[in-house]
C-alpha cells in the first residue's frame, strides 16, 4: 500500500481483502481498489455498516492485528452530554476464500438497550483488469446478475455463458430482514437488518461469513500449508535479520496452490498484491532463486509449475510458442473469454533462460538429480526456443517484438517507454535488451553442465558451450559504449545501441557474460551518486532526460533489481559495493516495518528522512520479500562475518 492509502490489507491462502479504516468496503477502483478478492475477481464490492441509522464513528480505526486479521472499535454518534449507548468491537479475518467478521456490541448503560444494525452488501464480480486505473471498459455480452435472500443471509450470482461465480453471506443470528438498498434500490446491493437487545452493561454478538465461489474447480479454496511458520512480530534483534524474517513471512503469504508438471498440486510464490496474486514466470523464478540456499523446495515447485504451462503451440494472441516459459497466468473472466491475452501470456523474453538457470542452480545447490532428470525434456525445449523463436540463431541475441495487445516491453522493465534512448525515445523492435543476453549466456552454460553431469550427453553440452562462447564474444563488441564506458541498455531493431544508462547493466555481473575488468567498471559505476540514491540503485541514472524518480522503470529503485546486482557484485569480489547496497536496502526496509515494497521512488537519501514510496507499489511483493535473503547470500560470499541462517528461517 502507498503512503496515501489508508486501507488495511489482509491476505491468506491466495485470498485477500482491502478494507477502510472503519472496516467497510465501498467498491473503489483505480490504483487502490477495496473488496474481497480471489482468483482475479472481486467477490465483495460493498460492505457498509450503519448503527442506529448512521455510519458509526471509528474510535480505533481498523488496524491489522496479524497479516490476515484486523480489529476496530466503533460507536454510534454521541455527544459529551449524551455519550453512545453501546460500543461495537469489530474483528475481520481472511482465510481461504472467506472473509469472516465478528461484531460484539457492548452496552455502556445500566438499562437495557436496543441496537439497530444495518449492513449493505454487494458483489460486482469485477475482473482485476477492469479495476485498473486506465479507464478501459470491457463488453460483457449476456452477463446476468442475481441477488436473492437465503435463510441465513444472502446470495449473489453472476453468469455469462458457461461462466458462473457466486458469493454467499451468512450470519448468526439470521437477519430480521433482507431488502433492496435504500440508497440504490435498482442495484444488486441488499441491506441486512438486525434488532439486537442488550441487557444493562451486557453484550450481543453478530457473526458474519462471506464465502467467495469463483468459476472453476474448488481445489484452490483450501488453506495453503506453511512448513515454516513465522511469528507475527519479529523475534530477531537486528534490522537485517528482522527484514529477512519479514520477507520469508511475506513469501508465505504470497504462496498459492498451482498444478505441477505431472498434475500434482504444488505451492509456488505468486508475484504480489493487489494486482499479481498469481503465478508469474520471471517473478516466481527470481524469487525462488533468491530463496534457493534457504528453501530449495520453493524452486522445485516453481519449476514444476512452469514446466506444466510451457508453450506447446503457436498462438499470436497470447505469444505462446513451443518451449517458451509463461510470463503470467490468469483465472478471471476476461482471460477466460480471451478479452485479454493473459490467461496464459507468454510475452517475456527472459522467463525461459531464467527457468534454465534455476533448474541447474537447484541441482548445484541440493545435489538432487531427480528434478533435472524429470524436467530434461522441458529444458531442451526451452533451449530450442532460445535458439529459434527467441532469436539467438537469426539475430544473434534474444529479442522481442513489442506486443500492441499485451506488453510493449517484454523484459523485467515491461512498462511502455522503459527501454529508451537518452532522449527518452522508446526503442523499436526487434529489441535485444542487455540483461536478457546475460541470462541467455548463463542459461546455456548451466544447461551444458546439466547435459554433461546429469543427462550424460557430451555432444549437447559441447554445442551449448560453443554457442555461449560466441554470444559472450559478440556481446561486448555490440553492447559496450566506449564513450560512456558502460553497456547499452539494448539494441533496437536496426542494431543501434539504446544508450540510456540503466541498472540492467548490473545483471550482467550476475550472469558472468562480462569479463572481470568490465564487470568491475560497471559495478563501481552503479554506486556513483547518479545511480545510487543512498537507499538503492535507480533503474535509470539521474540527470538523463527521461529520468523521473516516480516513474515505474525510469528512475525508481527496485529491491529485486538491486538483489540481482548485489549477487553480481559478490561474484566479482566487490565487497564494499555489496555492503553499500545491502545497507541502503535494509535501512529502507527498517522504515517500512521491515517489509521491502515492490519499488520505491528514486529520490536521494539526503533529501528526505525516509524512502519515498512509489504510489502504486505492490506490497507485499514476492521478489522484494526475497531480496534480503539474496543480500545475505551476497554478503556471505564476500564476508566471513555473516552467519548462514537455518534453512527454515
Amino acid at each position: 500500500m502507498t503512503a496515501a492509502d489508508t486501507r488495511v490489507q489482509l491476505v491468506r491462502d491466495a485470498t485477500f481483502a482491502r478494507i477502510g479504516t472503519d472496516g467497510g468496503i465501498t467498491g473503489t477502483r483505480g490504483s487502490a481498489p477495496d473488496g474481497l478478492f480471489l482468483r482475479d475477481a472481486r467477490h465483495l464490492s460493498r460492505w457498509q455498516l450503519t448503527v442506529d441509522g448512521t455510519s458509526p464513528v471509528a474510535l480505533v480505526p481498523a488496524t491489522a492485528e496479524t497479516d490476515h486479521t484486523a480489529g476496530s472499535v466503533l460507536t454510534p454518534k454521541g455527544t459529551r452530554d449524551n455519550p453512545p449507548a453501546y460500543t461495537v468491537f469489530r474483528q475481520q479475518t481472511v482465510t481461504a476464500g472467506m472473509l469472516t467478521e465478528h461484531l460484539r456490541l457492548v452496552s455502556n448503560r445500566p438499562d437495557p438497550v436496543t441496537a439497530r444494525v444495518h449492513l449493505t452488501v454487494d458483489a460486482d464480480f469485477a475482473d482485476l483488469f477492469e479495476l485498473r486505473a486506465d479507464d478501459r471498459r470491457y463488453l460483457k455480452p449476456g452477463a446476468r446478475y442475481e441477488t436473492r435472500p437465503t435463510d441465513e443471509g444472502l446470495r449473489f450470482d453472476y453468469r455469462r455463458g458457461e461462466w458462473h461465480a457466486r458469493t454467499t453471506v451468512t450470519s448468526r443470528p439470521a437477519p430480521d430482514a433482507v431488502e433492496p438498498s435504500p440508497t440504490a434500490p435498482e442495484s444488486t446491493a441488499r441491506t441486512l437488518t438486525w434488532t439486537l437487545e442488550l441487557d444493562g452493561h451486557g453484550q450481543a454478538d453478530l457473526q458474519l461469513t462471506v464465502r467467495a465461489h469463483p468459476h472453476g474447480p474448488a481445489a484452490h479454496l483450501a488453506a495453503v500449508p506453511h512448513p515454516h511458520p513465522h511469528p507475527q512480530t519479529p523475534t530477531a534483534t537486528d534490522d537485517f535479520s528482522r527484514t529477512c524474517e519479514r520477507g520469508l513471512a511475506d513469501v508465505d503469504l504470497l504462496t498459492i496452490p498451482v498444478t505441477g508438471v505431472d498434475g500434482e498440486e504444488v505451492y509456488a510464490p505468486a508475484a504480489g498484491i493487489p494486482w499479481f496474486l498469481t503465478l508469474f514466470g520471471r517473478d516466481s523464478l527470481l524469487t525462488s532463486y533468491f530463496l534457493l540456499p534457504y528453501r530449495p523446495q520453493t524452486a522445485a515447485a516453481t519449476l514444476s509449475a512452469l514446466a506444466a504451462t510451457q508453450g506447446q503451440r503457436y498462438d499470436t494472441f497470447s505469444g505462446e510458442q513451443p518451449g517458451r516459459i509463461v510470463h503470467e497466468t490468469r483465472h478471471g473472466e476476461l482471460a477466460h473469454f480471451r478479452q485479454v491475452p493473459y490467461g496464459r501470456y507468454y510475452g517475456a523474453v527472459d522467463a525461459t533462460p531464467l527457468f534454465l538457470i534455476l533448474l541447474q542452480a537447484h541441482h548445484e545447490t541440493t545435489g538432487d538429480r531427480s528434478l533435472a532428470v524429470r524436467l530434461e525434456r522441458h529444458a531442451r525445449q526451452a533451449v530450442d526456443w532460445m535458439l529459434t523463436d527467441g532469436g539467438l540463431e537469426k539475430h544473434g541475441y534474444l529479442v522481442y517484438t513489442p506486443d500492441p495487445g499485451g506488453l510493449v516491453n517484454q523484459n523485467w522493465k515491461d512498462s511502455a517507454g522503459a527501454i529508451c534512448f537518452t532522449d527518452g525515445t522508446q526503442a523499436e523492435g526487434p529489441i535485444a535488451v542487455s540483461e536478457a543476453q546475460g541470462y541467455a549466456y548463463d542459461a546455456l552454460v548451466r544447461t551444458a553442465d546439466l547435459a554433461q553431469h546429469v543427462w550424460r550427453d557430451e555432444a549437447y553440452a559441447h554445442r551449448l558451450r560453443e554457442t555461449a562462447a560466441r554470444l559472450r564474444d559478440r556481446f561486448l563488441t555490440d553492447f559496450w559504449m566506449p564513450g560512456a564506458d558502460f553497456p547499452a541498455l539494448a539494441l533496437d531493431g536496426d542494431g543501434r545501441q539504446v544508450d540510456a544508462l540503466a541498472s540492467d547493466a548490473g545483471h550482467l555481473l550476475w550472469s558472468g557474460i562480462l569479463d572481470t575488468d568490465h564487470a568491475h567498471r560497471v559495478g563501481r559505476r552503479l554506486l556513483e551518486p547518479d545511480f545510487f540514491s543512498g537507499w538503492a540503485i535507480r533503474t535509470l541514472a539521474a540527470g538523463q532526460q527521461p529520468y523521473h524518480p516516480l516513474s515505474y522503470h525510469r528512475g525508481s529503485a527496485w529491491p529485486h533489481d538491486n538483489a540481482v546486482i548485489a549477487l553480481g557484485l559478490a561474484r566479482h569480489g566487490l565487497a564494499d559495493e555489496v555492503a553499500t547496497v545491502a545497507e541502503g536496502l535494509i535501512a529502507a526496509a527498517a522504515r517500512h516495518g521491515y517489509r521491502l515494497p515492490e519499488v520505491i521512488a528514486g529520490y536521494a537519501r539526503t533529501a528526505t528522512a525516509g524512502p519515498v514510496p512509489y504510489p502504486h507499489a505492490c506490497s507485499p511483493q514476492a521478489w522484494a520479500a526475497a531480496t534480503p535473503l539474496a543480500l545475505r547470500t551476497a554478503l556471505r560470499q564476500v564476508r566471513r562475518d555473516v552467519p548462514a541462517p537455518h534453512p527454515a528461517t
